[in-house]
């Protein structure tokens, strides 16, 4: 489905009778631009090779306060690695990953390299659907709660990418409340964090959070939300969270690479939850302030490093969804300069 709701047919032949090898790497690279980011920033850049896609981060100075060791943005870059990997396996292409490839280039996340021609594969095909028709809905959900099926079915698609996702129980949920209303309170008071946000939310190009996607009003929700510091127009109506269920991603280390497959996590089980209709939004606040991101990881008994805090619900039937966030143009985060003449 695309953002009209129309159903993007795709095609099941062979890619070798249908479409180049670098044309298929480039679409995969825009497909990914799909992804989502912390404040919509998109912080990857994609460069076709005759053979390979290589996937590099933007480390933008003006993120500098909000996420200082590059932690968020290397995870909101291997959400567009997933994205990208399953948008040529829905082509028919099987590649192999490898993360962090070449030490003496820290900004060089991922190569997909070695793609070799295989049956188009179905799931991936669903899947990609899927990223053209995800969105971020801020505003509360209904008082449906989520089904422990798919509960478990947006865990275990975590999990298959080497991620763990624990669904908090209630006394866990009010240790996130607390948790995540003092890293507020922090970041009230930083004034860079405050210029950053005003910076992503009064964007006028292809990046930032635009007045549409944000709520007219804070949202009564057990666990706060992110203050963007600006209304937007978002209409909010009488919603509470009290149905919701709340989860943090986490995995045993943290290191670069834990957090790029934390995103390809991520990615794995936003898609699953938006095929299933369960509306996701990612706390980051909470694991932006370190003392807070502790108080998180004591939550979890110790198990893990907390990557990021979903909440996950049922959405609203009396809201219309609200519309995506913009994208940078193709030209701009794809470099087919290698292979021109030979990538779409």
């Amino acid at each position: 489905m695309g953002r009209d709701g129309k159903v993007v047919r795709m095609s099941h032949q062979s890619p070798a009778t249908h479409r180049p090898l670098t044309t298929a790497l480039a679409e995969a690279a825009a497909m990914a631009g799909h992804a989502p980011s912390v404040h919509n920033s998109q912080p990857w850049r994609w460069r076709v090779l005759p053979d390979a896609l290589e996937l590099r981060v933007v480390r933008d100075p003006r993120l500098a306060a909000t996420d200082p060791e590059g932690e968020l943005i290397t995870l909101s870059c291997g959400v567009a690695l997933h994205h990208a990997r399953l948008a040529l396996a829905a082509e028919g292409w099987a590649a192999t990953v490898r993360r962090l490839p070449d030490p003496a280039e820290a900004d060089l996340l991922a190569r997909l390299t070695d793609p070799q021609p295989a049956g188009a594969d179905p799931d991936a095909m669903r899947m990609v659907q899927c990223m053209q028709v995800r969105h971020t809905d801020r505003r509360p959900v209904s008082d449906e709660p989520v089904p422990g099926d798919a509960l478990n079915a947006i865990a275990s698609a975590a999990g298959g990418e080497g991620g763990r996702l624990e669904i908090l129980d209630r006394d866990q949920v009010l240790q996130l409340a607390a948790a995540a209303s003092h890293a507020a309170t922090v970041e009230a008071e930083d004034s860079r964090l405050r210029e950053e946000l005003e910076y992503w939310t009064s964007r006028a190009g292809g990046t930032g959070l635009t007045p549409e996607v944000l709520p007219e009003q804070p949202a009564q929700t057990t666990v706060p939300g992110r203050d963007f510091g600006r209304p937007g127009t978002l209409p909010v109506g009488p919603g509470h969270d009290q149905s919701a269920s709340y989860a943090v991603l986490y995995g045993d280390e943290d290191e670069p690479v834990d957090w790029l497959r934390a995103g390809e996590a991520l990615s794995a089980a936003w898609l699953v939850a938006t095929r299933l209709g369960v509306s996701v939004v990612p706390l980051s606040g909470v694991v932006e302030v370190p003392a807070t991101r502790q108080t998180l990881r004591q939550a979890l008994a110790g198990l893990g490093h907390p990557y990021l805090v979903l909440r996950l619900g049922v959405a609203d039937p009396a809201h219309t969804g609200p519309p995506h966030t913009p994208r940078l143009p193709r030209e701009q985060v794809v470099d087919t300069s290698a292979v021109a003449g030979d990538a779409a």
